[in-house]
């Protein structure tokens, strides 16, 4: 079955003091699927995800979002367009109620006239139960899913997903797959930046394994698990 495609990289270039840290990246995904970007430390993946949600602007090569040229707009024009993120270390207003965090969101990063509906949302992640209580009271796991709520208040239609498994328990990991999967279901393409292979293999579709800043192999994890240049990189020799 086909699907409409969502996002499309294209030779994405990103250069620090000289040093690429994205050398030609392409990639795509489309609507429903789940894409996993997988690779060492430093070989671009978080770079990838910052430059293709507006938070830092490419040096060269090409982003659109549904068919639009996205690239180098700001994050704020993105999530109009339909592309939001979460955070490996989540970025909440401390000093406001899990419920107003939210209605931020909603009301500041959505797309179109619609608002998204808060209560559907906090239900969604788990914290209806919590919506009055300071954010900065919240432990780690609910933090993250506090991040996870804010980012799906804009309504996207492309979610990136950077480490949000990163620190969780076996039970919580679960939860959040689930819910991972239940957006793909909806529609939602996703781009999940993780290290946790297990994690990856029972949500993506497919993976792009990355290093120094390209893009080595795309197909099924259990492939890339045979390929001996992604071994290598891995495991060196």
């Amino acid at each position: 079955m086909s699907r409409e495609a969502i996002l499309q990289v294209r030779d994405l270039v990103k250069r620090f003091s000289g040093f690429p840290a994205l050398d030609g990246l392409s990639l795509a995904v489309g609507e429903g699927e789940v894409l996993g970007l997988v690779g060492p430390n430093g070989s671009g993946k978080t770079t990838a995800i910052n430059v293709i949600s507006g938070l830092i602007r490419p040096d060269g090569g090409s982003v659109q979002v549904g068919g639009r040229s996205a690239s180098g707009l700001a994050a704020h024009q993105l999530a109009r367009l339909g592309v939001n993120r979460t955070y490996q270390v989540p970025r909440p207003f401390v000093g406001l109620t899990v419920r107003q965090n939210v209605e931020v969101a909603a009301h500041y990063g959505g797309r179109g006239h619609a608002e998204a509906d808060v209560d559907e949302v906090l239900a969604f992640v788990g914290l209806e139960g919590e919506a009055d209580r300071p954010a900065g009271s919240l432990n780690s796991a609910q933090q993250k899913m506090l991040d996870l709520a804010r980012a799906l208040a804009a309504r996207p239609r492309l979610l990136l997903v950077d480490e949000l498994g990163a620190g969780l328990g076996p039970a919580d990991l679960e939860t959040v797959r689930a819910r991972l999967a239940a957006l793909a279901q909806r529609g939602v393409a996703l781009v999940v930046v993780e290290h946790l292979m297990n994690f990856l293999a029972s949500l993506t579709d497919r993976v792009v394994v990355m290093n120094a800043g390209r893009a080595i192999f795309e197909g099924d994890l259990t492939a890339a698990a045979r390929d001996p240049q992604v071994v290598q990189v891995f495991l060196g020799g």
